[in-house]
């Protein structure tokens, strides 16, 4: 399964020097597509770039993304709402403002207790990681 970004024309690089973002409204901007009246989720690239890669996700709340495996180690930093992280027999509960990592390869999936946003980091080995990547 592989979070997918809606193909719009944002008007700005995805790799530079130096790139800033406002984050509540990138996330207003995400939630105002149309993607997001019709899906479980949307979600943008916010920098892709050799080695790194960032993706805002907004999640409705009651939603899921599946068991799965990222190929590069990452980093999930809730920016509203909440989530339940769940790899193996352990669930972590999220909360805005609070960060996890995890290494490449571990089962794991994410669930929406409440309507959700949160910051992905992949810390990738090149700008377009595997089809068969969760992330």
């Amino acid at each position: 399964m592989t979070l997918k970004t809606s193909h719009r024309d944002i008007g700005r690089p995805l790799d530079a020097p130096l790139l800033t973002f406002d984050l509540p409204a990138l996330l207003e901007k995400i939630k105002s597509e149309e993607g997001w009246g019709k899906h479980e989720r949307n979600a943008m690239t916010l920098h892709k770039s050799p080695g790194l890669r960032i993706v805002l996700v907004a999640m409705h709340a009651g939603t899921a993304i599946p068991a799965h495996k990222a190929d590069y180690p990452f980093s999930l930093q809730v920016i509203e709402g909440s989530v339940q992280f769940t790899s193996g027999k352990k669930t972590t509960k999220l909360q805005r403002g609070q960060m996890l990592t995890l290494h490449a390869g571990i089962p794991h999936d994410i669930a929406a207790p409440e309507e959700t946003a949160f910051l992905l980091t992949l810390a990738a080995g090149d700008a377009h990681p595997a089809q068969s990547s969760g992330h």
